[in-house]
């Protein structure tokens, strides 16, 4: 290749790594970008060199959208992607080169088989495709069921509520269900999960999963297409609507006014409405008052980040179902230093199988500690349940035992009131998950614990302020 040539899809290649260096974690830029390598560019379209089959599909299976917008913002609406695998040595021993990775639980690598130094898969960017009245795909992940959907405290009853609605769609209290939590959670795969169980149960339902912004691409398009009613008619006669995150609906007005009709249609005729947010309904901004209202009538449910011992069994399962058998420290050290959410969790466990399986290093602590070590600083200081009650209990100078067991001595009854009011404020728990957290306490009783501090606060208590103070400190935060 000319230098010329080869310096300008270094250029184009280095400005949109740039980009999605600020897109995705160190990790994970580190792991599946970084070994990449331009190798040209004609017109609108760029191949990239990847080592292996595995980084094109993991890179096409977890940042195709990070990827596609990148590409789009530096080369424009034509722009295309190509992948092009590692050439082999055909000299060496195809078995001194096998390298086990982790599997992606899809049936795609069976259906594009490749060989090694042929291109893989194009990703070409378009505008949605026009939808037809014949249309009847269902565009759920075929990995987000209930089989692998870990249950533990955080999610219990959000679980229990979806298995609920799957028994009865549209029959229940449960309609609309709203199911909300912070960033990878778990909220998509517990939603996709009830279309899966429903349509086990019956063939025959008709089962729609979409996101709000592709509900509004699919709006705008049907009106500049002049297609409404068929836009109407596909999304308004499904059994099962489920719209994923629904807080980008705020200030799509248009969007908002035809949802609201359809949401009516559906509920009137007794169709089952599954929603997703990153917030309950009552905190949604700029989203019209009618539309959040018709979103409290049925069931809120929450997801919160999981404890030690429900990360330790979704590393457990995860392993197992990639085939592997981690060693019980490895798994503990992760699920003591990845605490956000069941994503970081995954992205870590994979991360380090690939870098196993690539450099021949045995899975142990320090390659565990070597490879999440950035994002593991970074997670140090999540603020979860798990934190304030340890930051509660070292300050306050009291076991955890204590703080979570049923004593009613004065002294540890305020601790776990404070423990309760920064859970309360900091997280945006539920009363009755804050309840779990604390013996399987009533929400009344954690209504009133939050209230007592927050009545303290109010009167300018200072043991309490100060106390408060020190914890938001220490939580590297600052008062609500």
């Amino acid at each position: 290749m000319p230098e010329q040539v080869f310096r300008e899809v270094e250029v184009v290649w280095n400005e949109c790594l740039d980009i999605i260096k600020g897109k995705v974690s160190s990790q994970a830029f580190k792991t599946w970008f970084e070994p990449t390598k331009p190798l040209s560019l004609e017109e609108s379209t760029i191949k990239i060199q990847v080592p292996n089959r595995f980084f094109y599909e993991w890179i096409d299976e977890k940042y195709y959208s990070v990827v596609r917008k990148t590409i789009v913002k530096v080369l424009g609406d034509n722009a295309k992607l190509v992948y092009h695998t590692v050439e082999e040595d055909v000299q060496e021993n195809p078995e001194t080169r096998a390298v086990k990775l982790p599997f992606l639980g899809t049936d795609r690598v069976e259906n594009n088989t490749l060989r090694s130094g042929h291109k893989g898969p194009q990703i070409t960017f378009t505008k949605p495709v026009h939808l037809t009245s014949d249309y009847s795909g269902v565009e759920l992940n075929p990995r987000f069921t209930f089989e692998n959907f870990v249950k533990g405290e955080c999610n219990q009853f959000a679980h229990a509520a979806a298995k609920a609605v799957t028994e009865n769609p549209g029959k229940t209290r449960f309609n609309p269900m709203v199911i909300y939590g912070g960033t990878g959670l778990g909220k998509t795969h517990l939603a996709q999960a009830i279309g899966h169980e429903i349509l086990q149960r019956n063939r025959g339902e008709r089962i729609i999963y979409t996101t709000s912004e592709r509900f509004s691409l699919d709006f705008v398009d049907s009106i500049q297409n002049q297609k409404t009613s068929e836009f109407n008619n596909f999304y308004r006669s499904t059994t099962v609507l489920i719209v994923d995150d629904i807080q980008f609906f705020a200030n799509k007005e248009a969007t908002q006014d035809n949802f609201f009709h359809t949401f009516n249609s559906l509920n009137q005729e007794g169709k089952q409405i599954i929603l997703t947010s990153d917030v309950p309904p009552r905190q949604l901004q700029k989203v019209n008052e009618r539309l959040i209202s018709r979103f409290q009538w049925g069931l809120t449910t929450d997801l919160q980040p999981p404890d030690l011992e429900t990360r330790i069994a979704i590393l457990q399962k995860m392993s197992a179902d990639e085939g592997y058998q981690l060693p019980g420290d490895v798994i503990e050290y992760i699920a003591r230093n990845i605490t956000s959410s069941v994503r970081e969790l995954e992205g870590c466990l994979i991360s380090l199988l690939a870098e196993s399986s690539l450099r021949n290093i045995p899975l142990s602590v320090d390659l565990t500690r070597d490879v999440i070590g950035d994002i593991a600083i970074v997670e140090e200081r999540t603020v979860n349940a798990e934190t304030i009650q340890q930051e509660v209990c070292e300050q306050m100078q009291i076991p955890l035992s204590l703080l979570t067991g049923k004593s009613r001595k004065q002294e540890i009854v305020f601790a776990r009131q404070i423990a309760m009011y920064l859970m309360r404020e900091l997280t945006g728990a539920s009363l009755k998950t804050i309840g779990n957290h604390y013996g399987g306490r009533d929400h009344t009783t954690v209504m009133h614990s939050v209230n007592t501090i927050a009545d303290l606060v109010q009167a300018g208590d200072d043991r309490t302020r100060r106390i408060l103070n020190g914890l938001y400190r220490t939580l590297g935060v600052g008062p609500r």
